[in-house]
């Protein structure tokens, strides 16, 4: 059986009663998707099915999981099986088997011996949830959650193996490291460790610190269809703006040397959007509408990459003739000390200097260079997304900007409208699948309350002061998909939006989703401004 519970307009969770039937039931999805569903994103007992609500509708989708559900293939469609290397020699080996009251060789021969299976990825790119039929513990969370694992751990949590591609904060019991690359954006198969991907790990005997009887022997480091050996985790941060000259077409010429890069400036386009099955979020610019603008305004396709600037203070020199156009935050912007409009195509001569001040209203600008920014390419976006470290790095002093071949003319025009972002900001929401986790008042708190944007704000999400939003049931729930407008309330009982950056996958009740739409505004959202949801 299948509940579907609405996750805002634009998606659908699907749940069932345990992981055999997410499986069973993604398995049915993947199989025949239909033209308008952009992601499937499998978690502990849902399946996300997003969809573009331009190309399906919301009962065609809701109607097609429920045919899919009644569906009974023959067998759950498996994919390759990888071979991961694994030195025991986590911190936590110790400790975990004692807690589990077995000897450290038997959790590494049973640990070793389980035949794993990828059933969802999610918290960061390529991080993979393995079960296995034959894998019985149920292994507690760290109290205190590290606020630094390594790249290659491998850990235990619950009833679940995985093993971290980048170095991130986590609670998982740490019981060895593996040297294979997990994630890898710039090979042909990303991910290591796919959705359905059949695992086994293989000890290393000579480093293991406790070895099991009459090991296996081992294979070949790493045996798969997926990312291959070369780089690391986190291989898509690149440590210049400059693209490799792989990149570089030949009309590339250098368009702006940064001086001095403000609050923090990323290169940011339109995201990667229909990549959350693999971990990998939306990403791309938080006011997509102010990026859209300034591209047109200079000639660029509007998913052309630009600069997003929080805060202001961004400095350049031109380092041949550029048409630039600054869009988002209300500021001032200087070509050599003169004031020029925002939100309209400028010249910056060669060896001229720009100039963005601190914003006075809004928080974020966006620099749109004519022919588009060329930062190297990452799962086929210039996007930096900071929470899974994918991408371009953030801008730096000294870094060239170089820009590409401009898609049309510059547009005649002698204004473009615009407004300055507002202290007070409305905001529509739909229905989150979790509202039945809340008392019934807390609806209308949600609605009701003019919410105070806090300090806790970036690119992954945004925490709003106010009051309790009070919970029926306490708690975490399994993780399930997430999207970007997503209102989660932790115990807190606070509420906090997910943004472009956001994990595709978490462990905290959403109570309503904002609308497509409207999300960009919180783009411009500081520290101290207000926020009003009302329902559409």
């Amino acid at each position: 059986m299948v509940t579907l519970r609405p996750m805002g307009e634009r998606a659908v969770l699907a749940e069932v009663d345990d992981l055999h039937d997410v499986l069973a039931l993604h398995a049915a999805l993947a199989a025949d998707p239909p033209a308008g569903v952009d992601d499937l994103v499998p978690a502990a007992r849902t399946v996300l099915v997003a969809f573009d609500p331009r190309r399906i509708s919301h009962d065609a989708v809701c109607a097609w999981i429920h045919a899919a559900s009644r569906t009974t293939p023959d067998a759950t469609p498996s994919g390759p099986l990888v071979e991961v290397p694994l030195r025991y020699d986590g911190a936590d080996l110790t400790s975990t088997a004692a807690s589990l009251g077995i000897r450290v060789d038997e959790l590494i021969t049973r640990h070793s011996a389980a035949p794993w299976t990828v059933a969802f990825t999610g918290f960061a790119p390529g991080f993979a949830y393995l079960v296995s039929d034959d894998w019985p513990f149920d292994v507690p969370r760290l109290t205190q959650p590290r606020t630094r694992v390594p790249a290659g751990a491998v850990g235990l949590a619950g009833g679940f193996s995985g093993a971290y591609p980048r170095e991130t904060p986590g609670g998982w019991r740490l019981i060895g490291t593996t040297d294979a690359v997990l994630f890898d954006p710039d090979a042909a198969d990303p991910v290591l460790l796919p959705p359905r991907a059949r695992v086994r790990f293989v000890p290393e005997r000579s480093r293991v610190a406790a070895a099991p009887p009459a090991p296996p022997a081992a294979p070949d480091p790493v045996t798969s269809g997926g990312a291959g050996t070369s780089g690391g985790a986190g291989a898509g941060v690149s440590s210049s703006v400059r693209p490799p000259s792989s990149l570089h077409p030949a009309s590339a010429a250098p368009g702006l040397r940064v001086l001095d890069p403000g609050g923090f400036t990323t290169v940011q386009d339109l995201g990667r959007p229909h990549l959350a099955a693999l971990g990998v979020a939306r990403s791309g610019a938080l006011d997509r509408a102010a990026l859209h603008i300034a591209n047109r305004l200079v000639g660029n396709d509007e998913a052309d990459a630009g600069l997003e600037i929080a805060l202001g203070g961004f400095r350049a020199r031109a380092e041949s003739d550029v048409w630039v156009c600054v869009t988002g935050a209300l500021t001032d912007l200087r070509v050599d000390g003169r004031a020029r409009d925002l939100y309209a195509p400028v010249r910056v001569p060669a060896g001229a200097e720009l100039s963005i001040a601190p914003a006075r209203a809004g928080l974020r600008s966006y620099l749109a260079v004519r022919g588009g920014i060329l930062a190297s390419l990452a799962l086929g976006s210039r996007a930096s997304d900071v929470l899974a470290g994918l991408g371009p790095a953030p801008v730096r002093a000294g870094d060239v900007l170089d820009a590409g071949a401009p898609a049309s003319a510059i547009p005649v025009l002698d204004c473009f409208p615009w407004s300055v972002p507002p202290g007070l900001i409305e905001v529509g929401i739909a229905a989150g699948p979790r509202a039945d986790w809340f008392a019934p008042g807390a609806q209308e708190t949600l609605v009701d309350t003019e919410w105070e944007v806090s300090t806790h704000a970036d690119r992954v999400g945004i925490r709003l002061n106010g009051p309790e939003l009070e919970r029926l049931r306490p708690g975490e729930l399994q993780s399930e998909g997430m999207r970007p407008g997503a209102i989660q309330v932790p115990p807190h009982g606070r509420p906090v939006v997910l943004l472009a950056d956001g994990p595709v996958t978490g462990g905290y009740p959403v109570i309503a989703v904002v609308t497509d739409a409207t999300l960009d505004v919180f783009a411009q959202a500081r520290p101290g401004d207000r926020v009003r949801f009302r329902r559409v």
